[in-house]
């Protein structure tokens, strides 16, 4: 039976708790735990104690001299990423910033490339919760178009595109790997879609960075978590990510 005001609010909501600090304005959602290693490895002086929110962990950056961040994750699927979004939202933060990795459909996108989803096809069943009207689930254009200008000035290269959303690791089937590629959808991955969707309904700002795990374009799976060049583009991204977000987020910027 359909709901009588699907715009109305649910009766659980995420809130602050005593014992929660608040989150930055900034909030980077990190979806792999390697990555989310790999940065507090780096940047051992500027964190603080992680404070767990049960599903996942927010750890603050408040080094001085460096804009403060959230660190969170890590996640696994639309329903547990699309919680944690809300949770860091009801902490304060209105810019998610989004890490992750990615299967590739096109078999031009290789290992260890780069993706900035700008669309996402919902095979996920959380973004259906989140009525966003004849709004598109989108990343946001001012922060993409910022990241895109950060990697060119770097040097990297990248691919803009549509990304495909599932919860079913284990159905990305030839045939939907070959309609989609067909269709131009750059990749797949299982978050994605949810956090865009959120992000139309919630009014903040939200845009994704993720890196080509593997490869399924060639209609055979090719898994790349070992390769060479993909784990020095993930170490690149999360690094790149993490410092984009201290030094080039700033009001002269049109970011509020």
């Amino acid at each position: 039976m359909p709901e009588k005001n699907t715009y109305e609010e649910g009766l659980i909501r995420p809130k602050r708790r005593t014992f929660d600090p608040p989150a930055a304005p900034d909030a980077l959602m990190a979806m792999i735990p390697a990555d989310i290693a790999h940065l507090l490895k780096r940047n051992q002086g500027g964190f603080g104690s992680s404070y767990d929110q049960g599903f996942f962990k927010i750890y603050p950056f408040q080094e001085k001299g460096k804009k403060p961040l959230s660190l969170c994750g890590p996640f696994l699927g639309a329903p547990q990423a699309a919680m944690g979004m809300e949770k860091l939202i009801a902490l304060g933060a209105y810019r998610i910033w989004v890490l992750g990795w990615c299967g590739s459909i096109q078999p031009d996108l290789k290992m260890g490339d780069l993706v900035l989803p700008i669309e996402a096809l919902s095979e996920e069943g959380t973004s259906a919760h989140y009525p966003i009207g004849k709004n598109k689930p989108s990343c946001d254009k001012t922060l993409t178009g910022l990241l895109e200008k950060a990697l060119a000035q770097e040097g990297r290269t990248y691919r803009t595109g549509m990304v495909w959303t599932t919860d079913a690791p284990y159905r990305e089937t030839p045939f939907k790997v070959a309609e989609y590629g067909r269709k131009g959808i750059l990749a797949v991955e299982m978050e994605m879609s949810a956090l865009m969707t959120l992000s139309v309904f919630r009014s903040v700002q939200m845009v994704g960075l993720l890196v080509v795990s593997d490869e399924l374009g060639e209609l055979k799976w090719r898994p790349g978590f070992r390769d060479p060049r993909f784990k020095a583009m993930s170490h690149f991204a999360a690094e790149f990510l993490f410092r984009f977000i201290q030094t080039r987020v700033d009001p002269e910027q049109n970011i509020p």
